[in-house]
């Protein structure tokens, strides 16, 4: 993520480095910090991104980079292919609010608070979330037992997922039109006069909408520092605090076995056991031969083939429009210490840039682009010609856009039973599709390296290069 917002300091992007700039007032803070066990042991564990100290007070600042004197410069692990709250499922929106969680209680005990409570400040590699903005922790009054940042928490992590479960309105539709998450009284007037009396809805939106009122009379009086009578009594609030958020969260994230037109695909789908054994076959060659480093498995569903390719060492981005699937595979993923990031995304309709100027959070094809050396298109060419209407020829360029030279990719023919239930009748508008068109498309961005038939339905398997591979 792109960030100007805020005032201690700023990023800069030096090719593949990531430089943090501290303004030479909040140096000494930032310094400290970074050299502090407390640091070091979350560095270690992978729960905050890992940072070194490159240029301190009056030493050399990189390279064409404006300083000032005493600025402090970081530089920052960098965190493989960014995804943002608007492509997760809700098991990695409660994951990023129980890592911030724990980072806000730890940070106690160091005389540090967390300033912002947003899963911006989260990324993830692989399966696993990790905390990365280092300018949130500040120093705290120790008697001070209000956290400034629970607005915000509840609004950008709470509240959508209450939303999530309740309502089934997507996380994308939220975080995609609202940055800064959603306010109670929008969820307030989503909800009926009975649901608003719900104790999932009662204390986190219809309290503090039946109070805002008074909040209002009291004005800046609300704002007034409050002091406890020692920093001992000040955390034991705090801390209070943070486990009742954290239990409302993991009522509000908890997601039982969702059931979609897509969580059984594998099983329903015309996919006989001889011929979904000879497709992972001609995956697995393929990995064991070529051993991509970074593969994109686009429409992955439950995720067998990201599996494959991740046993076997890569670094696997896995997207579906079907936020079921991608949260199981999630979950799977975490569970069995497999390097895949599951992001909701429609290819058809990726993530668009976001935030001012369209700059703070770059779209998932600006992200995607000469990113990957594999790309995984499997069962997914019928779903985009004839759900999405999207040329043949165009599939065969985004995808030369975005791989730098590997393309797997399945021909599924007009005949094909799961082609006839999208096109729904009107097969004739998709004779022309034949295998001679499919391949003639595919040439213009790559050769065929080797393709196999499955035996299923005329389906075919392709191995494709691309032209003038990066």
């Amino acid at each position: 993520m792109r960030s100007f917002r805020d005032p201690a300091g700023k990023l800069h992007f030096r090719g593949p480095q990531l430089i943090r700039q501290v303004y030479a007032d909040q140096a000494p803070t930032y310094r400290a910090l970074v050299e502090s066990p407390f640091l070091h042991r979350l560095t270690t564990s992978g729960e905050v991104v890992g940072t070194t100290i490159i240029a301190a007070g009056n030493g050399a600042a990189p390279p064409e980079i404006p300083a000032g004197e005493g600025d402090l410069f970081l530089s920052h692990d960098v965190v493989p292919f960014p995804s943002f709250p608007a492509e997760w499922p809700r098991q990695m929106l409660l994951a990023a609010a129980r890592l911030t969680l724990k980072v806000a209680e730890e940070s106690l005990d160091q005389g540090l608070g967390l300033k912002d409570a947003t899963p911006y400040n989260v990324l993830f590699r692989g399966p696993r979330p990790v905390f990365i903005d280092l300018l949130s922790f500040e120093p705290r009054d120790l008697r001070d037992p209000i956290w400034r940042a629970q607005a915000q928490f509840v609004r950008t992590f709470l509240l959508p997922l209450l939303v999530a479960k309740n309502l089934e309105l997507p996380l994308s539709s939220i975080f995609l039109s609202r940055r800064d998450g959603i306010e109670p009284g929008e969820v307030y007037r989503m909800l009926g006069p009975g649901r608003r009396l719900l104790p999932a809805f009662l204390g986190s939106v219809s309290l503090p909408v039946w109070l805002s009122g008074k909040a209002e009379e009291r004005g800046a009086a609300m704002y007034q520092p409050r002091r406890t009578s020692s920093d001992a009594q000040a955390r034991f609030v705090l801390r209070s605090l943070y486990r009742r958020l954290g239990r409302a969260v993991e009522r509000a994230g908890r997601v039982g076995r969702q059931k979609t037109a897509w969580t059984d695909y594998c099983r329903t789908c015309t996919y006989d056991k001889e011929s979904f054994g000879e497709k992972s076959f001609f995956v697995k060659r393929f990995l064991d031969q070529s051993r991509p480093a970074r593969v994109l498995d686009v429409g992955c569903n439950t995720g067998h083939f990201s599996r494959l390719a991740a046993a076997r060492g890569a670094k696997v981005v896995a997207i579906d429009q079907d936020a079921a699937v991608i949260g199981g595979l999630w979950e799977g993923a975490l569970r069995d210490g497999l390097d895949i990031l599951p992001l909701v995304v429609d290819f058809a309709r990726p993530t668009p840039a976001l935030g001012w100027s369209n700059a703070e959070t770059p779209s998932f094809l600006e992200r995607s682009r000469g990113y990957f050396d594999a790309v995984f298109m499997l069962a997914l060419m019928h779903h985009l010609v004839v759900g999405d209407q999207i040329p043949l020829e165009k599939i065969f360029s985004l995808a030369a856009e975005v791989t730098t030279r590997h393309l797997v990719i399945e021909y599924v023919a007009p005949d094909d039973p799961q082609f006839r239930r999208l096109s729904r009748g009107r097969d004739d508008l998709y004779r022309y599709l034949t295998p001679e068109f499919f391949e003639q498309a595919a040439r213009k961005q790559f050769r065929i390296v080797s393709k196999a038939e499955t035996g299923n339905a005329g389906r075919v398997l392709y191995l494709l290069e691309r032209l003038h591979a990066r």
